[in-house]
C-alpha cells in the first residue's frame, strides 16, 4: 500500500521540530511578560495614587517671606 510508507516517513521526519520548540519558547515568554506587566502596573498604580493624595494636600507659598 500506498499509505503506510508514506505514515512511516511522516512519524520519522524531524524537520519543523525546531519550529514548535521556538514557538513554545516564545509563548512561555509572552506569558511571563503578561504576568510581569500585570503585577508592576498594579504596584505603580498604588504608589501614583499616594504621590498625588500627598501632592493634593501640600500648599506652595508664591511670596518670599
Amino acid at each position: 500500500m500506498f499509505i503506510r510508507p508514506f505514515i512511516k516517513s511522516f512519524v520519522a521526519d524531524e524537520d519543523g521540530a525546531v519550529t514548535v520548540d521556538w514557538v513554545v519558547l516564545t509563548a512561555a515568554i509572552v506569558g511571563l511578560g503578561i504576568a510581569v506587566l500585570s503585577t508592576v502596573t498594579s504596584g505603580a498604580k498604588s504608589v501614583t495614587e499616594a504621590v498625588s493624595s500627598h501632592l493634593e494636600g501640600t500648599t506652595i507659598t508664591t511670596t518670599f517671606p
